[in-house]
């Protein structure tokens, strides 16, 4: 299987391999890779965008099929994910809202590309368009609803974009709502 980068490592290879073992892809729900970071930083046309200090940074995307309630699920997730320890040393025991942490969001379609075939990625595993648009900026606005939206920051959905970060640990998750056509 090709290489996806440095980013995601074995993770996503894992994931994909899974995927593919079946005839028709089961593609995960609202697919996000969590890592937490030290700083993150989103420029676009070089322009900074958003940042962050202490936190998580979200790559997410949308999939066919994707609801309202998948969203509201890994928004949930995403903010309830124990990731550090405790002042007495005990591990992975609090969340980003334990911390005082904040939430770097960034849109990523290409999470869900399939490289089952030949040597160009196939993006139909991702929902496109207003439908994704919609959905992602939902999932956004969940998490900052559910903790508070000053700390939660975003990129911009559909644009090239840089992402730089300093990730802690290194701490990288991925994360979903379950597969397609299971409730």
């Amino acid at each position: 299987m090709p290489c996806l980068g440095g980013l995601y490592g074995d993770v996503v290879h894992e994931r994909i391999a899974i995927l593919l073992q079946f005839e028709q892809p089961v593609w995960p729900l609202e697919f996000t890779i969590l890592q937490r970071v030290l700083s993150a930083s989103v420029t676009v046309d070089k322009q900074l965008v958003s940042s962050i200090g202490k936190g998580i940074l979200v790559f997410a995307a949308v999939a066919p099929g994707d609801t309202e309630k998948d969203v509201e699920t890994l928004a949930s997730k995403v903010l309830k994910m124990r990731l550090w320890d405790d002042e007495a040393g005990g591990r992975w025991k609090q969340n980003v809202q334990d911390v005082n942490g904040e939430v770097l969001c960034v849109s990523q379609f290409t999470l869900l590309a399939s490289t089952k075939k030949g040597s160009k990625p196939d993006f139909h595993g991702a929902l496109g368009g207003d439908q994704a648009k919609e959905l992602y900026q939902l999932f956004v606005s969940k998490v900052q609803q559910g903790y508070a939206a000053e700390r939660v920051k975003n990129g911009v959905f559909q644009a090239m974009m840089e992402v730089a970060l300093v990730n802690d640990g290194p701490i990288t998750l991925e994360m979903s709502a379950g597969p397609s056509g299971q409730k």
